[in-house]
């Protein structure tokens, strides 16, 4: 961490690193790095690294907002980072300028086809919603990607500012968002994504006793108990949230080479929330 940052007072930065522990490392950049596979230049969160590789995939990384819209669905696609360290404690400040939108795209050709599109998201939700079709819905994505049509992000509406402050103490990572400067007009759901890399991280389980491996885990399933986690069992090291009321916490994992690589526990909150907090655990 850089020696600016014993100034009380937030500073604008471009990355920060933070040890955890001898093999863990966050870091935050105001940038879209890591920049992999399909969202590269969506807005990452923080960022795990173990041994000095980051672990994230083709993740979000921790705290993420995610704006649905009736019309569309709004990604971070700009930032500005601020960091100060208050004792202990370091304090980072991420603005989030919601602004990018996801398009389909056969080659070069952008598919803005109303209906085209709609087919799309009825295959999305049937593949978020009903567990026995998602594997069908899975081998339909990768006919398509074969086929040419590929998902990228793009330039959109500008939606309004989400800012996130992140309070790291350790092992530990206080999570606060403000959701108040977001357009509200048509607004639906919001999501906030904590999401590592799946080549990484392979196994779940929580407090209800449940444990799952690799596919097990599902792609975008409630969680039920009131903490759940996930790992990597050969470093063993991970992280773990709580299940908070009135929200909903799902688990997901997509592992395919070239295109998916990502496991996490993502919360969806009520279009009402105009802030919300939860705190993240890391272990090993």
């Amino acid at each position: 961490m850089s020696t600016e940052t014993e100034n009380p007072r937030f500073f604008a930065t471009t990355h920060c690193t933070f040890k955890v522990s001898d093999s863990l490392t966050l870091r935050i950049c105001s940038n879209a790095n890591p920049q992999n596979l399909k969202i590269a230049n969506l807005q990452k969160g923080l960022i795990l690294l173990c041994d000095g590789a980051d672990v994230v995939g083709e993740g979000t990384g921790f705290g993420i907002p995610i704006a649905k819209y009736s019309d569309e669905t709004i990604f971070p696609g700009s930032s500005i980072l601020y960091v100060r360290r208050n004792g202990n404690l370091v304090e980072i400040r991420k603005e989030f300028f919601m602004d990018l939108i996801i398009r389909d795209r056969f080659w070069n050709l952008q598919l803005e086809n109303p209906e085209i599109r709609m087919l799309f998201d009825y295959f999305s939700a049937l593949y978020q919603r009903h567990r026995r079709f998602a594997r069908t819905v899975l081998v339909l994505k990768s006919l398509l990607l074969k086929l040419g049509i590929k998902s990228s992000f793009i330039g959109g509406p500008d939606r309004g500012i989400v800012a996130a402050t992140y309070i790291l103490d350790q092992k530990r990572i206080l999570v606060k968002l403000d959701f108040s400067q977001l357009v509200r007009t048509n607004l639906r759901k919001v999501f906030v994504l904590n999401e590592q890399g799946a080549h990484f991280f392979r196994a779940y389980s929580d407090s209800e006793g449940v444990r799952l491996v690799d596919e097990e885990i599902g792609f975008w399933d409630n969680v039920t108990a009131k903490s759940a986690g996930i790992v990597n069992e050969q470093k063993k090291i991970g992280f773990s949230l709580k299940r908070i009321e009135g929200t909903n916490l799902r688990r997901g994992r997509e592992l395919k080479e070239d295109s998916l690589d990502w496991i996490g526990l993502d919360y969806e909150l009520d279009p009402e929330c105009h802030y919300f907090e939860y705190e993240i655990e890391l272990f090993g």
